[in-house]
């Protein structure tokens, strides 16, 4: 049984992908620009509900990679972790962690700690339906009378213009709807809306491209061989139906 091989993409392919999506491109015209199948590029976006993933950026706070290297030689040459703290410019309680969750004074590393302090921060993060539960549930409400996300923003500003906690964009709600885990809504709402679809669209996306309604390597009958005209080979014959009695 031959089994298919995985496409793997770049991070610059993939921020490719996410710049046609936006600009409205199908998801054939985006494969031909890798010379893929199309449905390799959909598990990629289908991942995300059709919406672009933020790009990911370490906290202005976090340890960097070069803080880490200073405290594995400062560990080596037996430093305390005040000591070590100061040299940094960093908390006694920072070092005392990094080191800790990363195999102790005498396993520490600086790489792996710092990759795996990068995967760590791959967990995704509550929404703001997620951690709001009255929230989530008006929003729910109103999308099984199906108003659209816009309506219900637009009313929850209306009907509590002081009160934050019952506001929300309606950005949030189609992310929400769109990308599973987050938690928040449940899925069988997204057939509530206007255009039922797994994934969000472009605005910019529309079916009336060049190639829309058009067979795919489809041949002129003006490019048929000579050979066809003189009917010498079965199957080149036209068969006319009688007319019924």
């Amino acid at each position: 049984m031959k089994y298919r091989t995985r496409t793997y993409y770049t991070d610059s392919q993939k921020a490719l992908m996410w710049e046609r999506w936006r600009q409205g491109q199908t998801l054939h015209q985006i494969a031909g620009l890798f010379d893929r199948s199309h449905t390799s590029v959909q598990q990629i976006l289908v991942r995300h509900g059709g919406i672009r993933p933020p790009e990911r950026r370490r906290a202005a706070v976090a340890l960097r990679l070069g803080e880490r290297e200073e405290m594995s030689r400062a560990l080596a040459e037996g430093q305390s972790i005040r000591s070590i703290a100061m040299r940094l410019g960093r908390a006694p309680s920072t070092v005392s962690r990094e080191i800790k969750r990363n195999g102790g004074s005498f396993d520490y590393r600086a790489v792996q700690a710092d990759e795996a302090a990068w995967n760590r921060a791959l967990r995704p993060k509550r929404c703001r339906l997620a951690e709001n539960r009255p929230l989530a549930k008006l929003v729910t409400e109103k999308l099984r009378q199906s108003w659209s996300p816009e309506q219900i923003a637009g009313w929850l500003k209306h009907t509590y213009p002081s009160d934050q906690s019952h506001q929300v964009s309606h950005e949030t709600i189609y992310r929400s709807l769109f990308i599973q885990a987050r938690g928040a809504l449940k899925k069988e709402l997204l057939q509530h809306l206007r255009r039922s679809r797994g994934m969000r669209r472009s605005r910019h996306y529309t079916q009336k491209t060049e190639t829309h309604g058009q067979i795919v390597g489809a041949v002129s009958i003006s490019e048929r061989p000579a050979t066809v005209e003189d009917r010498a080979v079965p199957g080149h014959w036209e068969g006319e139906v009688a007319p019924l009695v």
